[in-house]
């Protein structure tokens, strides 16, 4: 149980680092209004990759966010995926599933996108991410979520 809430802690922590809350920055030490100079330090990347590293160690796991497929890139027994659409694809589903107007969701794709290519600038010195990060790639513009699934069932009993 105290692995559990320590666990928990760090992912409430790491996700309100990620998202920008000056909140945060107390908790890791470092005074409220660093939170640019936190987001971009050595001490940060070392904890992402910790946590990203850590949690492939314990289990059999899916992890989707902080960039995982490069902080396991030299792992073996792992499976990295890249499943994407075109903006449009994404855009679309966005607005469907949240009810928004189809500018509204394609700004917040364009942000995602732009946020995401930060992120692996600031954090992994990347200008852009290759498809060779990843073992499968599936464009799902024009596979179903259940063939993608499939696809990726499949390649991880390889």
């Amino acid at each position: 149980a105290d692995a559990e809430q320590r666990k928990s802690l760090l992912a409430r922590v790491l996700k309100d680092v990620l998202a920008g809350s000056a909140a945060a920055a107390p908790t890791l030490g470092f005074p409220a209004d660093s939170r640019d100079t936190l987001q971009e330090s050595d001490d940060l990347r070392g904890l992402i990759r910790t946590a990203v590293e850590e949690t492939a160690d314990e289990s059999d796991c899916v992890i989707l966010a902080h960039a995982a497929s490069v902080a396991l890139s030299g792992r073996a027994g792992v499976l990295r995926v890249l499943v994407t659409a075109s903006s449009e694809t994404r855009s679309g589903r966005l607005a469907r599933a949240s009810g928004i107007d189809e500018r509204e969701a394609a700004e917040r794709v364009e942000q995602a996108d732009a946020a995401r290519a930060d992120y692996l600038k600031r954090f992994y010195g990347l200008r852009a991410e290759p498809p060779t990060l990843y073992d499968l790639v599936l464009n799902t513009d024009r596979l179903s979520n259940e063939q993608a699934a499939l696809l990726i069932a499949d390649a991880a009993r390889v």
